[in-house]
């Protein structure tokens, strides 16, 4: 009795055993036996192409060839290496190193020319082989190059909308299948099996390519004739913060990439505009005016009123700290203004009052609205979170110096954004530069603005206005001023800070305008780094932007405003 149930218990565990062999692990047995009969060539993905709004070719692809090979086929290693090494740029020791490993295919080269896979052709080299592949090719070269970002040698998106995108624009490769011996030699009468790859989807950005353009010159030329550190542009619009326009400079040739010098290369594909931060100075005045407009019409107490009269001292002393205004108030300069007139001297005092008033709870409110010390949510990797002192760490002479944009740092992409808010009717919309994307099959997906939050009302924001038109027409921007055009803005000029202290002649000059006045459609930032010599933002930033403008208008033939 014990035998049969021994031998019963065996043949139990025998087909238990072949049950699990052929039915739960059988599907990957199938894999791994197909894996080591079969081998496959790539049939690399079409790169998806970028364009800007108006259908204009930003990146799209040049045919090139991805040359492989199995090693057992190939008879003459040592020739091969020999023959191949000076066609395909390698070293020929490490190219016969890659031809005796062990595995079945190798990737010799990619992007290589159709000449060269020609002249492999003819070596008449068993085991080589080649597939087509994609050279990326940009058509702008070194404009935009900060935004659309690069590809590796594979093909995959490293850096800007490259690899924000880069699912959607890879596709997915396809194959060629086929039978081999044990040793990875094809067999005879093999079958072939062709897997079609699917390209990757095209992107529309919101780039006005036209504007791009404008906008580089307008910056290449203020970045050689000041002699700056850096010079940087961004303009969007203001009913929807599409991003018509975003530079940095000095740029690189995005065909020409300096690839083999990293420190160069990280230097100069950063996008400046939302990856860094600076103190913005007085243009941050224009949200500090915006916190106090607001709070007047909301019937806050605390809140000057626009017909308030400011004390016209110099100085102002917080909590043992004296703050002076910029000019020296000589000869009745300065003396004794409404909010109207600050903005259009950029009066530090005044705001340093406004801050006050309102108190931290109040004025962090406005500033949370605005979008500080936070990310504008912008459809772009690694973009910074500026930089604003806690509210529960905030003393009086901090709120001081936030009010005329000191003890703060903002991304120009925030202040851009802040700006575009006040001056629009309080509407702040998460700003992007994807515009559309659409598949081979027609298929297009459209980006829809996404509205965040109200900063300040409709009426505030139309007193701001009038009072920022005002800085253009008779105040420190009457540089960025344009006969027939209501054109409104707001300059700075900030200190730069090193090991924790004032940096000696090193500034930031900047300004940010916006037209038509009465509807914008147009704002533009502008901040060039530690220029040379002159650095006021009215002298050195606002001719920029007013160039730009002027640019803008001609491109879209923009009638006068009267």
């Amino acid at each position: 009795m014990s035998v049969v149930l021994a031998i019963t218990f065996i043949f139990c565990i025998i087909i238990a055993r072949l049950f699990y062999v052929q039915v739960i692990w059988g599907s990957e047995l199938v894999i791994r036996a197909a894996d080591q009969w079969n081998r496959e060539i790539p049939v690399v993905a079409s790169r998806g192409r970028i364009y800007d709004r108006n259908g204009r070719l930003l990146a799209g692809n040049r045919t090139t060839y991805a040359v492989f090979a199995r090693p057992n086929s190939i008879e003459d290693k040592d020739y091969a290496a020999l023959c191949l090494a000076p066609l395909l740029g390698e070293d020929e020791g490490e190219l016969r190193e890659k031809l005796e490993g062990n595995a079945s295919e190798v990737t010799l080269a990619r992007q290589v020319e159709k000449q060269t896979v020609e002249d492999i052709i003819t070596l008449d080299i068993d085991g080589i082989y080649y597939s087509a592949d994609n050279t990326r090719v940009y058509t702008y070269g070194d404009a935009l190059c900060q935004v659309l970002g690069l590809t590796s040698g594979d093909g995959a998106g490293i850096s800007g909308i490259e690899k924000m995108y880069d699912e959607v624009l890879r596709g997915e490769d396809g194959q060629i299948l086929y039978t081999t011996d044990i040793v990875g030699n094809q067999t005879e009468n093999t079958s072939i099996v062709y897997e079609c790859a699917r390209d990757g989807d095209d992107i529309r950005l919101t780039i006005d390519m036209d504007i791009q353009l404008a906008a580089e010159q307008a910056i290449r030329e203020v970045y050689y004739s000041t002699g700056a550190l850096g010079a940087s542009c961004i303009v969007l619009d203001p009913s929807n913060f599409d991003i018509l326009a975003m530079v940095n400079y000095p740029s690189y040739d995005l065909n020409d990439a300096p690839r083999d010098d990293m420190t160069t290369l990280n230097k100069l594909s950063r996008n400046t505009v939302v990856c860094d931060i600076y103190e913005p100075g007085s243009t941050f005045k224009v949200l500090t005016a915006a916190a106090d407009i607001q709070e007047y019409l909301n019937g806050n107490k605390s809140a000057f009123s626009p017909g308030y009269v400011f004390n016209g001292s110099r100085t102002r002393t917080v909590d043992g700290t004296t703050i002076k205004c910029w000019s020296d108030h000589a000869n009745g300069k300065h003396s004794n203004q409404t909010l109207a007139q600050a903005l259009n001297n950029s009066c530090n005092p005044c705001f340093t009052d406004i801050a006050l008033a309102l108190g931290t709870e109040t004025f962090y409110g406005y500033l949370s609205a605005f979008g500080l010390g936070n990310v504008t949510g912008i459809d772009f990797s690694g973009e910074a979170l500026g930089m604003l002192v806690p509210q529960s760490l905030v003393r009086d002479c901090d709120l001081a110096r936030i009010g005329f944009g000191q003890t703060v740092a903002v991304t120009g992409l925030q202040l851009a954004c802040a700006v575009a808010s006040a001056v629009n009717g309080g509407k702040y919309y998460v700003p992007h530069l994807i515009k559309s994307y659409s598949s081979d099959d027609g298929e297009v997906t459209e980006y829809e603005p996404v509205l965040k939050n109200t900063t300040i009302s409709g009426e505030a924001s139309a007193m701001l206005v009038s009072m920022l038109e005002g800085v253009v027409r008779e105040g420190s921007g009457t540089r960025a001023y344009i006969e027939g055009y209501r054109v409104g803005g707001k300059t700075g000029t900030a200190q730069k800070y090193e090991d924790g202290g004032v940096a000696a002649g090193k500034y930031v000059s900047s300004f940010v305008g916006f037209f038509p006045a009465d509807e914008p459609r147009y704002l533009a930032l502008v901040i060039v780094d530690e220029p040379q010599g002159t650095y006021y933002g009215s002298a050195v930033a606002a001719p920029v932007a007013k160039s730009i403008f002027e640019d803008i208008i001609s491109i879209k033939n923009i009638p006068p405003s009267g």
